[in-house]
């Protein structure tokens, strides 16, 4: 089963490998793992999100050992990503860093691409990407959707949309 965990970690080396551990303890496929370096808690941690896949079953003694190793888990064992689109970018999309793109729907928090797919038909054409993104519901897809656009406009990119969101 899909799920995703909050942590906060202390701003020292070995943290992310600290945590990392009960994970692949228990048999833990690690899908993502975002880690928030520049963004501080007001307790002065860092905000790690993983999404995993694993046992439900084993996210109680996940979080325990978490917590006997000095590791704060703010939420953990939720099922994460609940709904899907697929959309497609035309335009230059490498010359205007589909990296980007990704990161800006990545790390949200709510959304992330699941699916990337690009065609570049010549060095001077435009080129295409299909994007699955994956949200924690309809109202985050919408957000995540909004963020593509609002990147279409600023980076010249037609957002082709889909008509309608569909279960994961």
């Amino acid at each position: 089963m899909r799920l995703s965990m909050d942590l906060e970690l202390q701003d020292i080396p070995g943290q992310l490998l600290l945590a990392l551990q009960p994970l692949k303890d228990n048999k833990a496929n690690i899908i993502s793992v975002v880690h928030h370096r520049e963004r501080k808690t007001p307790r002065g941690t860092i905000p790690v999100r993983f999404v995993v896949e694993m046992d439900r079953s084993k996210i109680e003694i996940v979080k325990e050992q978490l917590k006997n190793s000095g590791v704060t888990v703010v939420r953990a064992g939720e099922d994460r990503f609940i709904e899907a689109v697929s959309v497609v970018l035309v335009g230059h999309v490498l010359d205007s860093d589909l990296g980007d793109t990704v990161k800006r729907i990545d790390s949200t928090g709510f959304a992330e691409v699941m699916d990337l797919s690009l065609t570049m038909p010549g060095v001077d054409e435009p080129s295409s990407a299909y994007l699955k993104i994956r949200a924690t519901g309809k109202a985050e897809i919408q957000k995540a959707l909004t963020i593509l656009r609002d990147v279409g406009v600023e980076k010249k990119l037609l957002v082709i949309e889909p008509i309608e969101a569909e279960a994961v």
